[in-house]
């Protein structure tokens, strides 16, 4: 080959001692990226906005009907926040709901994790009839709205006998056709198959093979589908609130019995809500460095 028949990256890799390819250079390689001052800005100004609706709950959870009907609102804090917390606690009987919201969305977290991996696992590496129909049918089952469902459900769970109890809420969702296909679009790209058939040459059987190798492969999404569960469960409201009661809630259906007076007093409505959000706040304080760790875990590995 010529050197006019060179194309033009190949030209500008022969040196011009020797004909030797030139040694490519990877511009910033080993070097560290560091955020600029605008950045910075961005980021504050982002993590203010998302803050707002919190700082705000918070700053009228502190203050009393009669400031909070004035105009400017107040924009600090004032000196009523422990005493409006005790009086949504006490009239929205928080301490039974606090439990009764737990035990609720712990089970549905775990329910709708474990079922959806499995499900998506069989999805996405195993091979049997209609598996295509099924999966589109499950996908097909998110276009439907909820509503329709509320009256054949109620009346389903009343034939049962479980009226006014928490397997009313817990039952209806402890399977996600959502986290059906994230599990298994998840699973797809990060658990190899050969991997599973490796396991299944030394001899594991299929439990084996779904604790030791597609729950470790499944842990990052399996965090992030569990984080979004619990928020949805411990947020839901149109359900619970037609299937308990008053006397067996869970937290939102407690504090739809705050503010019922001839004139709402919005300070302590604002306190339950503040009371509500809290459970939130800390889990995501707990469980958020793990969380965001396994998702770059997984990001990395993928």
């Amino acid at each position: 080959m010529t050197t006019s028949e060179l194309t033009l990256p190949q030209a500008k890799e022969k040196g011009a001692g020797g004909g030797r390819p030139a040694r490519r250079r990877v511009l910033g390689a080993g070097k560290q990226l560091h955020a600029g001052p605008a950045t910075y800005v961005v980021l504050t100004v982002l993590a203010l906005v998302s803050l707002a609706p919190l700082l705000w709950t918070a700053i009228a959870a502190s203050r009393n009907n009669e400031r909070l009907a004035q105009t400017p609102p107040p924009l600090w804090f004032g000196g009523n926040l422990f005493k409006n917390l005790q009086t949504a606690w006490d009239q929205a009987g928080l301490g039974t709901a606090m439990v009764n919201s737990v035990i609720v969305a712990g089970t549905i977290t775990f329910g709708t994790v474990l079922f959806s991996t499995l499900a998506g696992f069989a999805f996405a590496k195993l091979r049997f009839k209609f598996s295509s129909t099924l999966l589109l049918l499950t996908i097909g089952t998110m276009m439907i709205p909820p509503q329709l469902a509320v009256v054949p459900l109620y009346l389903w769970m009343s034939d049962l006998g479980w009226s006014n109890q928490l397997q009313t809420v817990i039952l209806p969702t402890l399977v996600s056709a959502f986290g059906t296909f994230f599990m298994r679009q998840y699973l797809v790209q990060a658990l190899p198959t050969e991997l599973i058939e490796a396991a299944r040459v030394d001899g594991a059987s299929s439990l084996r093979v779904v604790w030791h190798v597609v729950f470790p492969a499944a842990r990052p999404a399996m965090a992030v589908l569990g984080l979004l569960t619990f928020v949805m469960a411990w947020n839901d409201f149109l359900w619970p609130i037609i299937a308990l009661n008053q006397q067996n809630p869970t937290v939102q259906v407690a504090l739809n019995g705050l503010g019922t007076g001839y004139i709402p007093d919005q300070s302590v409505i604002m306190a339950g809500a503040l009371l509500g959000t809290l459970p939130l706040l800390i889990a995501f304080l707990l469980f958020g460095k793990q969380i965001v760790g396994g998702i770059m875990q997984g990001a990395i590995k993928g």
